[in-house]
């Protein structure tokens, strides 16, 4: 894996969208001061991957890779790897409840000789290239395809974290082990040797079922063979026989079925003419038909009699009067009694209501001079209380006058004072002014009462007034309508002859109506008994027409019963003679019945030499026998083949068998993942032991004794000392040695597709001194001159920093972290 390009926005320090282009750049450093995100740039690129960074283990996971204030983080990566570049992308972000989720994620395969300078373009996702993953689930495996190496893999080999570089050089044996195991890939033995097992049981249980199916093919010896193709011949010398005699069999067949046909075509018109008989009663039907147009006739008459007696009373009745204009005049005459009596009564009744209202308007004039009395009085005792009111004023004014003084009311001198009154008089007047107040009132009241009663019976006068008009009206009305009258006894007289006369008009409708019921039963009846004749003459035809191939003689059609008698003759003699004839037809069917039996009985002699019961059809029969001996003999044959294929199967399965069995047994002792194990160990310590011995100057070689790492002093007279006596820069170093032997041999160990293109180292370098570092400097110079690996290194050492060609400087602001390339 060789990244091309790394686009990150809204990414921990990198808030603001960052783009760092390594096309170019085969050996570059990550510089800059501590905090400021060198470490970042190998985070995101790891993310792109796999969606996590190794120092986000033990922290809360992907909401690391959201910046403080940022609701998307956005990272994209274009690498190569294996000759075929791919773009990475994966999208982090924060819900309502500050939850961080993975919203998108994808790889696509983009096209040969893709412009990476082209996404800066604003380019759509479809325009990148196939689409290998597009959900994160999907990310894992597709990225494992395409970089050859797992997550766990890929931070040992490619991305060397920072802080572990000396975890595999101090991790115990077993662990170490592990380790190997994960990054050779050597579970995949393991694998083996499950599959190896399962692959032994399969191959075993299809050998028994091979052998069961061979114990039961039975029957594929020669001899078997060779008596089921006797049977084939037998039944194709029995089919040619068969077909031999069936020229025979059909002429006496034919022969047989001809003389059946004949004597049941003499049975059928023997049958035929015993049903020719004449109905019963077809004599009395002509009588019947007679009988029945008399009785029509007689009926017609009937119903010509009582619609003349009908017609006639009807015109007796017309010339009778109205009858509703005869109960008019009734019901005026009695109307006229009525009005009259009422208009007498209500004529006294007027006198009388005349004299109420005379006497009532003669009460109500008293009542009103009363009244006015009382008004004249009200208004005297109103002036003497005024005149006793100014006495009392006046009086008690004088009380304060003095003779020369000036009068307040007149204002005019007073020359003499009078005399102050002895009492008042204005209680006296007030008593009388309220007594005048209530007769006043009482008048008032009296007028109003009897004007209203005068009034009631003016208008009462006026209703009877009215109504006595009216019935002088209605009279004048009746008189004029009743002028030429009979009377009332000459009308009930006239209307009771009518009445009579409807009653006879009714009785004569009834007797009309009846009459003509008995002549459509008539009429019912003569068409019945034609409609009898007729069908008698259908029946006849019918019969005739039945047996008219046979030539009936021909009839009379004026009298049905004597065409009957001799149709019915003629076909008694005809069936005599048919029966004669049939007794020459019957013997000549037994003989050609005969001769066909003799043919038949030689046929079932045939079947019964072949072993084979006789069948109804013996062409069909003999078929039959040939189909059967020959599918029996293909059988017989497939068997003897299938036998020799599972002959030939289970041999394979035996074979699988033992040699699935062998693999598993060698296998499940792990002797050979233990070797493999032990093989890569040495291979790589071997090539750490060459790089510690540059990185050192010559100082140490590593080894290693039972899984355990050492290092062998060549300043101290070759002394073997453990790794863990080593200083933080000799440790550094040969941390730095493994890695570095790893990273290269790990392709050619491992049993994956890896594709090991680049390394990129996040250390300091701050333990080792200048010599060292300039050895490990012209260690990484010399790696990535090669020209088969990217190298990368993050380091804020200057002296190593100023070695490398390209460098990335990483600068923070208080918003935003940002890159320049420089070199």
């Amino acid at each position: 894996m060789r990244p091309l390009r790394l686009d990150m926005a809204g990414f921990t320090v990198f808030r603001e969208p960052t783009t760092i282009d390594f096309t170019d750049a085969d050996f570059f450093a990550l510089v800059g001061p501590t905090g400021s995100g060198k470490s970042t740039v190998l985070d995101a690129i790891c993310f792109a991957l796999y969606g996590t960074v190794p120092r986000w283990a033990s922290t809360r996971g992907i909401g690391n890779a959201l910046s403080p204030s940022s609701a998307e983080a956005r990272v994209r990566l274009v690498f190569e790897s294996a000759n075929s570049r791919y773009v990475a992308t994966r999208v982090v972000r924060r819900d309502a409840r500050g939850n961080a989720k993975t919203g998108n994620a994808g790889l696509q395969l983009m096209p040969a000789g893709f412009d990476v300078t082209k996404l800066d373009t604003g380019m759509s996702p479809e325009d990148l290239g196939e689409v290998i993953a597009g959900t994160p689930a999907e990310m894992e495996q597709a990225v494992l395809e395409a970089v050859g190496l797992p997550y766990e893999q890929f931070t040992s080999c490619v991305i060397l974290p920072q802080g572990q570089f000396a975890e595999f050089l101090h991790a115990k044996p077993a662990t170490r082990q592990q380790i190997l195991v994960n990054l050779l890939g050597l579970g995949v033995y393991e694998e083996i040797q499950k599959r190896a097992s399962a692959r032994a049981i399969r191959a075993e249980a299809q050998l028994a079922t091979v052998d069961q199916v061979l114990a039961g093919l039975t029957g594929t010896d020669d001899e078997s063979l060779a008596a089921a193709a006797g049977q084939v011949a037998a039944a194709r010398t029995l089919a040619d026989a068969v077909e031999a005699a069936l020229p025979e069999l059909r002429a006496a067949r034919a022969a047989a079925d001809a003389a059946r046909t004949g004597v049941a075509a003499l049975d059928a018109e023997i049958a035929e003419l015993a049903r020719i008989r004449p109905p019963e009663g077809v004599a009395a039907l002509a009588r019947a038909v007679a009988t029945a147009r008399t009785e029509a006739t007689e009926a017609a008459g009937a119903v010509a009699l009582a619609e003349e007696r009908e017609e006639k009373l009807r015109g007796e009745l017309a010339g009778a009067g109205d009858p509703a204009a005869l109960r008019l005049l009734l019901r005026a005459h009695a109307e006229r009694d009525r009005t009259a009596g009422e208009a007498r009564t209500l004529g006294a009744g007027l006198a009388e209501a005349e004299t109420d209202h005379r006497a009532a308007l003669d009460a109500l004039a008293q009542a009103r001079t009363a009244a006015e009395e009382a008004a004249g009085a009200l208004e005297a005792a109103r002036r003497a209380y005024q005149e006793a009111q100014n006495s009392d004023r006046a009086a008690a004014l004088r009380a304060q006058l003095a003779a020369g003084a000036t009068c307040p009311v007149c204002a005019q001198p007073v020359h003499e004072v009078p005399a102050v009154p002895a009492g008042s008089t204005l209680a006296a007047a007030e008593a009388a002014g309220h007594a005048a107040r209530a007769a006043a009132d009482a008048a008032q009241r009296v007028v109003a009462e009897r004007d209203q009663a005068a009034r009631e019976l003016e208008r009462a006068l006026e209703r009877t007034r009215a109504r006595h008009d009216q019935l002088d009206a209605r009279l004048a009305e009746l008189a004029a309508q009743l002028a030429d009258s009979p009377g009332p006894e000459s009308l009930r007289q006239r209307l009771e002859t009518l009445e009579a006369l409807r009653r006879d008009l009714d009785e004569a409708g009834g007797s009309v109506r009846s009459t003509r019921e008995a002549q459509r039963r008539a009429r019912a009846g003569v068409e019945a008994a034609e409609e009898r004749l007729r069908t008698a003459w259908r029946d006849f035809d019918a019969a005739r027409d039945g047996i008219a191939r046979l030539g009936p003689p021909a009839v009379d059609r004026d009298d049905v019963a004597a065409a009957w008698t001799a149709l019915g003759d003629w076909a008694a003699g005809e069936a005599r003679r048919r029966r004669d004839e049939r007794v020459g037809a019957a013997a000549a069917l037994r003989d050609a019945e005969a001769t066909a039996a003799a043919v038949e009985e030689r046929i079932g002699r045939l079947f019964a030499d072949a072993g084979l019961a006789v069948p109804d059809d013996p062409v069909r029969g003999a078929a039959v026998a040939v189909e059967r001996a020959e599918a029996e003999h293909r059988r017989l044959t497939e068997r003897r083949e299938q036998a020799r294929q599972l002959t030939e199967q289970r041999g394979t399965h035996e074979r699988a068998a033992r040699v699935a069995k062998t693999l598993a047994g060698h296998l499940r002792a792990n002797n050979f993942e233990r070797w493999l194990l032990t093989e890569a160990l040495d291979l790589l310590v071997d090539g750490a032991s060459g790089i510690l011995r540059e990185l050192s100057a010559g100082q140490y070689d590593l080894g290693h004794d039972k899984g355990e790492f050492f290092v062998v002093d060549h300043h101290d007279a070759g002394l073997r000392r453990g790794v863990r006596t080593l200083s933080g820069g000799e440790t550094f170093q040969a941390s730095l040695a493994l890695a570095l032997a790893l990273s290269e041999q790990l392709a050619g160990l491992s049993t994956t597709a890896a594709s090991l293109e680049s390394i990129l180292l996040d250390e300091g370098f701050g333990t080792l001194d200048a010599a060292t570092l300039d050895t490990v400097a012209a260690t990484l110079e010399n790696l990535a001159a090669r020209g088969d690996r990217m190298v990368g290194v993050v380091t804020h050492v200057p002296a190593l920093a100023e070695r490398v060609p390209v460098r990335f400087e990483v600068h923070k602001t208080p918003r935003t972290a940002r890159i320049e390339r420089v070199g």
